[in-house]
């Protein structure tokens, strides 16, 4: 049996239906890590970014890019996964809000792109989580300008939106309950990563 877990990006960041085909990504965890796969429309906007693919490209955010978070929602450490059409990827570790102390981290990713369409296959070790992941969230960007799409798994709900207020996948909030255990049964242990123990308090937060 395939052990996997499957999502389905369906709405805007605030609650409404998405007008196209969703994106969709699935998780498979395995013995050394977990495989992130996803499969998305395809809109070709913003252009590509100047950096080469398959390598780490800073502020990846502002292009096209499906994104995952991985959460501890008691020591708001949490991972933060980016991957982009064009073959761009960005690995985040953060502790606390907003607070990044490690970034542009190496990552195995393979993308498939045509016309309508991309796919893309990354391979996130255990060591980039953070202890005892407990939540999860997930969102796709892409448009120009004032036509900037910004849609989430779990998105803020309607009757608490603020007037004014803008998109922010930083609200860990709103991220619903998570766990590998699902799949893996209630015995296993999420392998503990040496990365997160030796982390240090120079962090900087970034105002995406």
């Amino acid at each position: 049996m395939s052990l996997q877990m499957d999502f389905k990006i369906e709405h805007t960041w605030d609650g409404l239906p998405v007008k196209h085909e969703p994106a969709f990504v699935r998780l498979n965890p395995g013995d050394g890590g977990v495989m992130m796969e996803v499969s998305a429309p395809f809109f070709n906007d913003p252009p590509a970014p100047l950096g080469e693919p398959g390598k780490p490209f800073n502020e990846l955010w502002d292009y096209e890019v499906v994104e995952a978070f991985f959460l501890n929602d008691i020591t708001k450490q949490y991972l933060e996964v980016e991957l982009c059409p064009h073959g761009q990827h960005l690995v985040l570790l953060l502790s606390g809000r907003r607070n990044v102390w490690k970034k542009e981290l190496a990552l195995s990713y393979k993308v498939c792109t045509g016309e309508t369409k991309w796919e893309g296959r990354a391979y996130l070790p255990w060591s980039y989580f953070p202890p005892h992941v407990t939540k999860f969230n997930a969102f796709a960007i892409h448009g120009s300008k004032d036509k900037r799409n910004y849609e989430a798994l779990y998105p803020v709900p309607r009757h608490e939106l603020q007037q004014g207020q803008k998109p922010d996948f930083h609200r860990l909030e709103y991220f619903k309950p998570f766990g590998f255990n699902a799949l893996l049964g209630e015995e296993w242990k999420q392998p503990e990563s040496e990365l997160w123990l030796t982390e240090k308090p120079d962090v900087q937060e970034y105002s995406r």
